[in-house]
């Protein structure tokens, strides 16, 4: 099979290439205790998944001064950091997925609202840093997602053409971020419900790589 003109993968990190929502959640709420903040898995899922920090902490403080925002941010982040450390583990399918798409040819970015030095971590930990082209992160653009720039950021890295790329998300703000950059995009379900996902705009929600729903949409879009 020819793997077609302009053909891109562009992936999440957090909750796409691994599971750590929960450690998000839990440093969420050590980080908010100050304000009785408490965010089970639903609320965690609407409020907080797949935005920038700059929206959630303006959302979630909106009386306090941009600094103690900021204050928020640096905290919670730091939290997540030291919680996550030695707890990385790829989701199944993925490395395989990976090696597939690097023999093939096929150029890959990572495109994620998560910090830098976060994103960089998780990568790192994994051990896939070098497989991509570049990590896109929302906070150095003029918007993160949902806005459609950084995965037009990823297909530019890439040299993508949105018709022949595939995208992977878990957060509903993710989805439709690649959606209106026109990529497809199949949601994992790491702590939101297949449906929800689906009603997001992605073409299918899985649990992981090795669904075969995956190999069919590489096929399709990517001739992969």
């Amino acid at each position: 099979m020819t793997i077609k003109t302009g053909a891109a993968l562009l992936f999440d990190i957090d909750g796409t290439l691994a599971d750590t929502d929960e450690f998000h959640r839990e440093a969420y709420n050590e980080a908010m205790k100050p304000w009785g903040e408490v965010f089970d898995l639903d609320r965690y899922a609407r409020e907080i998944q797949g935005f920038t920090n700059a929206d959630i902490t303006a959302r979630l403080l909106p009386n306090e001064p941009i600094e103690r925002r900021l204050e928020l941010s640096e905290l919670k982040e730091a939290t997540f950091r030291r919680l996550v450390q030695g707890q990385v583990r790829p989701k199944p399918g993925l490395m395989a997925l990976l090696d597939r798409a690097d023999a093939a040819g096929v150029p890959m970015a990572a495109v994620t609202n998560a910090p830098r030095p976060n994103a960089e971590l998780m990568l790192g930990a994994l051990g896939i840093t070098h497989r991509f082209r570049r990590i896109v992160i929302g906070d150095e653009l003029p918007h993160g997602k949902p806005h459609p720039l950084p995965y037009l950021e990823g297909l530019r890295a890439t040299n993508g053409r949105a018709e022949h790329a595939l995208a992977f998300e878990d957060s509903r703000s993710g989805i439709r971020a690649a959606v209106d950059a026109q990529v497809a995009t199949i949601g994992l379900a790491a702590s939101g419900d297949h449906a929800q996902l689906v009603e997001s705009g992605a073409v299918a929600a899985v649990d992981d790589f090795n669904d075969a729903t995956v190999a069919e949409w590489l096929r399709q879009r990517l001739g992969l």
